[in-house]
């Protein structure tokens, strides 16, 4: 996830504490009709289609898929085409890219390593990376999670953001090393623990700690100790495969000049553990109930998972999570992800109350009224 990024996500988020603040938007307004369609304890599934549907209609997107845990139901609505050009519906079981998403995955491996006695969160990088990481005596891992190792972010540099079109350069392959070769070429953005700053160079870093704690790659104990156990059978880390699996919507990209590409392929290795996975609305739903109901950690480390620093971007940071607190007073945790022609957020309330959406934005990214009036209905009914 690029500074820009970041950026466009924090805008859609933060608008929590502005536009429903005032009762008078339409979010305030679609809240209330979902209230008294499904009572106070339930989400309209009618007004939540018909937003997916507008987001399409309005040219923000050309495919949106929701998965919608309520309580004991469960849900699935989708909107949009598959594909430009022959026009195939969405498949509301549909792959997509999740990009930051996966920063959560990564987390939740390492405090697995912590409750097995393999590392601890305050030990500095530089006991297990010796020489890897410039002031690595200071960089704990902690920090290395909540971003606050001051660690400069490799993909703000030009050429290195997968939320950029890069022409014939999006399929190149890279490795670790070399994204880290572009990251440190940067002074820091300040010193380890002074401050907080979103950087997928920690990620990169952390992905690298798995792989020397554990003598396997990263994916492989991904796989290992979340997917096959979770059987998470439609989440995939696909290293230098451009493709995704079927069925998907494609992803599209409209360049300054108005024409628009196609997106959709591409080598993800330039993300690494900072970004490349691909998943489901199913699978995600799946994985956040297990982690947040404590079904992959102690309690231990999922309290410092859920131990947050706060930020100036509209949202609170774990370890690999996010918070969000929501104008009715509820809060949501999860982490949300972009990635060239496809956006993702992925929340769970304390209540179990879960909102898996994915949008493949069009001529313009989705106003941040129009997912945060999604993000009320489920939440806030």
């Amino acid at each position: 996830m690029t500074n820009t990024m970041r950026r466009r996500l924090i805008t859609v988020v933060a608008a929590l504490s502005t536009v429903l603040a005032t009762g008078t938007s339409a979010v305030a307004a679609h809240a209330s009709r979902a209230a008294g369609a499904e009572g106070r304890s339930g989400v309209d599934r009618a007004a939540v289609t018909k937003m997916l549907k507008g987001l399409v209609a309005e040219r923000a997107s050309t495919a949106a898929l929701i998965r919608v845990r309520d309580g004991r139901r469960e849900w699935t609505a989708v909107a949009g085409t598959a594909e430009l050009a022959p026009g195939r519906p969405a498949n509301p079981a549909g792959y997509f890219r999740i990009g930051s998403v996966t920063k959560t995955f990564v987390a939740t491996v390492l405090l697995q390593l912590c409750d097995e006695g393999r590392l601890r969160l305050d030990d500095p990088v530089e006991r297990y990376l010796p020489g890897a990481v410039p002031d690595g005596a200071r960089i704990t891992v902690r920090r290395l999670l909540n971003h606050t190792s001051g660690l400069h972010d490799y993909m703000s540099e030009p050429g290195y953001s997968t939320n950029r079109w890069r022409g014939a350069a999006r399929f190149r392959s890279y490795d670790a090393g070399r994204l880290l070769s572009v990251a440190f070429a940067k002074p820091p953005t300040f010193p380890p623990g002074a401050g907080w700053s979103y950087s997928n160079t920690n990620y990169v870093v952390a992905g690298l700690l798995i792989e020397k704690l554990t003598g396997h790659s990263y994916e492989a104990e991904i796989e290992r100790r979340i997917l096959r156990p979770l059987r998470l059978t439609q989440t995939s880390l696909p290293g230098d495969r451009a493709g995704l699996p079927r069925p998907h919507a494609h992803g599209y990209h409209r360049l300054p000049e108005g024409r628009t590409v196609d997106a959709t392929r591409m080598n993800p290795s330039l993300d690494w553990a900072a970004g490349e996975m691909i998943s489901t609305t199913r699978d995600l739903e799946r994985f956040f109930q297990a982690l947040l109901t404590g079904r992959l950690t102690s309690p231990a480390a999922l309290a410092a998972m859920r131990t947050v620093t706060a930020t100036d971007a509209g949202f609170d940071y774990g370890l690999g999570l996010q918070r969000y607190t929501l104008p009715c007073g509820r809060g949501v945790w999860g982490h949300s992800g972009e990635l060239i022609g496809y956006l993702t957020f992925a929340f769970r309330a304390d209540d179990g109350r879960q909102l898996t959406l994915s949008v493949n934005p069009y001529t313009r990214k989705p106003s941040q009224e129009q997912v945060f009036a999604i993000a009320t209905l489920v939440f806030c009914p």
